[in-house]
């Protein structure tokens, strides 16, 4: 019995010392990671842009292959620069391949420049001598077509901006040629200091500038080293710049304004894009390299206009040839904007007014569509599409008539342009009659002895009843304080608050509120009687106060003013900002005595009467002061008028606003230029 145990202990011992054996042999040939984890673990480095960590993960036969400088450069300028994201791998097979390596098939899918990517690849992995599965690597891992001696290149395919177009079709932006000034330095002569300092003279750049160009690392004797984008046109800087040698002159794809300073507060300008657009406008298919509307029309339509590049990412072979596409966006061209304005009354509103500090504003008064839009002085929206210089942006935005400020959307004292305003208000509020004698008080009035030595005052001298139609013609200040004073505070207050005061008019640049006071009630009584002819503290912005002067043609209905060009407008299919602001009598009466200050030879603005052609309009001079002591204040000049004859088949309304014309004759300096536009138009 003792026998039979002890050798049931024997077997049972021989058998743990084989099962010993043969775990301990198991053990040692176990893998210590698992080749699915590996290949995810790359992966991940992938999407996390560890390219170093990559290279831990390929076998030592792929790393005597390339080094990992060649490694960590090859994928990064591949994974970078088709700028992958959400690299994802979907594991579909893994088989043995031999006695120590595995084959995983897996489908891979990423996010790129061009697109959505995916593909199924295969990648091999093999046990090292420590059992751990290493990666077999080649490029063929990055994409299934991809060799060593192949390259992956990235093609933009350009997009055209829409243009801008006039509404004969006129081009106010588009897409053009420009002439980029560059040097080879190869080419240079002897003399290059003096020619530097000469080309620096042409272009308005520093010779240190030049220098830091000519000395960059990328530049050899043979390479073009881009300075300045000048217009096309600039044919007689160019022949200068070409009789030094080293220069040469390229044709390059520009922005362009045909109409120069005329129009350029109005369209604007685009520029690269920066870093805070980039970031506000991410995920919009921008990138760093991406042009952007940065001011007038080309920021207000940038939705429409813009154009989306488009890419293609494709293999190329060791002699240079397309091998395969990988993946392909189609670009995506802007959309035109066609606009209302008429190119020929644009420029030559600009052409009357671009000696002064003005704004000028030209509607169809009937249908609403904006002919002209000026503000003056200007910039030329081409140099800042071509590049602008350090020296050049600081001349203009130090130059002290302000040519970056947008005239025709702020806001001014209208002095008497404002009168037919009051006029209007008080025969809707029928404060008064058009017929109504206020009498005579001379040239110097005050309502009584509580004003103190406050006065209002006027140059108006004529015979006759002191009626609105006289008021009007001869542009008596004292008439409208006092219809100022019978309407009322509150009852001008509500009537201009009706008319648009206070509100933010929607139009396609942002224009400041008109308003009538500081406070939104008119605190005193010299402050109310002030306001009646303009002054006090009113202030009024050109297109707005072109939308109430409507109101007079179409019978007391204010026209919707519109930039976006529309077939056949009529004043039957025309939208009003605000209907029946002034009752059809009240329009009507002012409109006609419009007429009289033109026709009538006693009429402020008689000067502007064209023969064959009926004209309405209004002066307006406005003072501007410190105190009512500050006797070398400033003057700003309006004339705001409207053709109304029967024979007129183009209808025009021109507000037109002058600061500083003290000592050139007031509104009266308006007068010749806004006549040459009725006459030509």
């Amino acid at each position: 019995m003792k026998n039979k145990k002890m050798i049931v202990i024997i077997i049972i011992l021989v058998i743990v010392a084989c099962a010993g054996i043969v775990l301990s042999v198991y053990l040692r040939n176990k893998p210590k990671n698992n080749p699915e984890d590996v290949l995810m673990q790359y992966a991940n480095c992938i999407n996390t842009q560890k390219y170093e960590e990559m290279y831990t993960l390929i076998t030592t036969d792929s790393k005597n292959e390339i080094s990992q400088e060649d490694f960590i450069k090859r994928n990064k300028n591949i994974y970078e620069g088709i700028e992958i994201e959400n690299f994802n791998i979907e594991i579909k097979n893994i088989e043995k391949s031999g006695k120590n390596s595995i084959k995983i098939t897996y489908k891979n899918s990423m996010d790129t420049m061009s697109g959505h990517i995916e593909f199924n690849n295969v990648a091999n992995l093999e046990k090292n001598s420590n059992k751990e599965y290493e990666i077999k690597w080649s490029s063929n891992l990055i994409f299934p077509k991809l060799n060593e001696e192949d390259k992956v290149r990235v093609k933009t395919l350009e997009a055209k901006r829409g243009s801008i177009l006039d509404r004969n079709g006129e081009y106010l932006a588009t897409n053009g040629v420009a002439s980029q000034i560059g040097l080879v330095p190869g080419k240079m002569s002897e003399n290059k200091e003096e020619d530097i300092a000469k080309i620096a003279e042409l272009l308005n750049m520093t010779v240190d500038g030049i220098n830091d160009e000519l000395s960059a690392s990328y530049v050899k004797e043979d390479t073009f080293v881009p300075l300045k984008t000048v217009q096309k046109n600039a044919t007689e800087l160019k022949n200068k710049l070409l009789e030094i040698k080293g220069i040469k002159i390229i044709d390059e794809d520009e922005r362009v304004y045909p109409l120069g300073e005329s129009a350029s507060q109005l369209v604007g300008y685009i520029q690269p894009i920066n870093a805070e657009e980039l970031k506000e406008k991410a995920g919009e298919g921008y990138t760093s390299t991406s042009k952007i509307g940065k001011y007038g029309l080309e920021r207000v339509y940038e939705s429409i206009l813009r154009a989306v590049n488009g890419s293609e990412i494709y293999i190329e072979d060791s002699d240079g040839n397309k091998k395969t596409s990988i993946a392909k966006q189609e670009q995506k061209d802007g959309n035109d904007v066609k606009l209302t304005i008429d190119s020929n009354l644009q420029k030559n509103v600009y052409e009357q007014f671009k000696e002064d500090k003005s704004a000028a504003v030209a509607i169809n008064p009937k249908t609403g569509e904006v002919l002209a839009l000026v503000s003056c002085p200007s910039f030329d929206s081409n140099d800042f599409s071509l590049g602008m210089t350090t020296a050049d942006y600081k001349a203009l935005t130090e130059n002290s008539n302000n040519p970056l400020y947008n005239r025709y959307l702020a806001t001014y004292a209208p002095g008497s342009s404002f009168k037919p305003v009051v006029g209007a208000i008080g025969l809707t509020t029928k404060s008064f009659s058009a017929e109504e004698d206020f009498g005579r008080s001379g040239t110097k009035w005050q309502n009584d002895s509580s004003w103190g030595d406050f006065y209002i005052t006027t140059l108006a001298t004529y015979s006759g009843a002191a009626n609105l139609r006289n008021a009007l013609i001869y542009s008596d200040n004292i008439y409208f304080a006092k219809a100022a004073m019978k309407i009322g505070s509150e009852k001008l207050k509500t009537s201009l608050k009706s008319i648009g005061f206070g509100e933010e008019i929607k139009f396609a640049q942002t224009m400041n509120k008109s308003s009538f006071s500081n406070s939104e009630n008119f605190v005193t009584e010299t402050q109310l009687a002030n306001s009646g002819y303009g002054q006090g503290e009113v202030l009024v912005n050109p297109i707005h106060m072109a939308m109430i002067y409507s109101s007079f043609v179409n019978e007391g209905n204010m026209i919707m003013p519109y930039l976006e060009y529309k077939e056949n407008p009529s004043s039957a299919t025309a939208q009003y900002y605000k209907e029946a602001v002034f009752s059809k009598e009240a329009a009507n009466t002012i409109k006609g005595d419009l007429i009289e200050v033109v026709e009538n030879p006693n009429g402020t603005a008689h000067s502007v009467k064209i023969e064959g052609k009926t004209i309405a309009g209004k002066t307006g001079t406005a003072e501007i002061k410190q105190s009512k002591d500050d006797n070398d204040g400033t003057e700003i000049g309006w004339f705001n008028a409207f053709n109304v004859g029967e024979n007129d088949t183009n209808s025009l309304l021109i507000v037109s606003m002058v600061e500083n014309v003290k000592g050139k004759g007031g509104s009266h300096y308006l007068l010749p230029k806004v006549k040459e536009i009725f006459g030509t138009y």
